[in-house]
């Protein structure tokens, strides 16, 4: 088999690229990677130095992937399938790039500030960093409620790109500041996301691992 995605099964990031792969039934082998295992981690970082999931290695083409735009862009362009992840008409693409990048840097990366938060020791938490992720993540959640009311998708009427991030972007960061009553579109959205078969997948084979998500203290 040509694909290797190295990942772990509850990487928000790692969702992103397997529900990419699920999308279009893409072939790979899955290598789990434990960080915290030495001889796991050293491998890793001489595959990947930055030391981050998930990364793609294509061995036909010889072809190392990280970063999980990069690997659904990949894919999209090397192994397609049914669903075009990046669509054709090219505004519909910019479109789907940019609420990819919205989804990314504005939930997503504020989730995992407070996620990484609560890891740390007491005396070296960061309050104030908290409350500025968290007032990011409310103030991206107005605007993704207003872009949900125009369409059954991130981009309108087709699941793209920036489907495969909003979906683990704003499963986790419900679990740190959650979805309000006010964020009906947002909440409904999120369910016909969980109604795809290649969301469903990554949900199920997350689920063992969903213990070790680090509660608030």
């Amino acid at each position: 088999m040509s694909l290797t995605l190295h990942f772990h099964p509850l990487s928000s990031f790692c969702w992103k690229a397997l529900i990419g792969l699920y999308e279009n039934d893409v072939a790979f082998t899955p290598n789990l990677v434990n960080l915290g295992d030495p001889a796991e981690r050293a491998t890793f970082l001489k595959l990947w130095p930055i030391g981050k999931f998930p990364v793609l290695v294509d061995a036909a083409r010889g072809e190392t992937m990280p970063e999980s735009s990069i690997i659904i862009e990949y894919i999209d362009r090397h192994y397609p399938g049914r669903t075009r992840l990046i669509p054709e008409n090219p505004d519909i693409a910019l479109q789907a790039r940019l609420s990819d990048r919205l989804f990314d840097l504005y939930v997503h990366l504020p989730m995992q500030e407070i996620v990484g938060d609560r890891l740390r020791p007491q005396d070296s938490k960061d309050p104030f960093g908290v409350a500025a992720a968290r007032a990011r993540i409310r103030s991206s959640y107005a605007m993704i409620e207003q872009q949900m009311a125009r369409g059954p998708y991130a981009t309108g009427e087709v699941f793209t790109l920036a489907d495969c991030a909003a979906f683990p972007a704003l499963f986790y960061a419900d679990r740190v500041e959650p979805l309000g009553p006010e964020h009906r579109n947002i909440a409904a959205y999120v369910e016909r996301l969980k109604a795809r078969s290649s969301i469903a997948r990554v949900l199920r084979e997350a689920e063992p691992y969903f213990g070790m998500f680090p509660k608030e203290a």
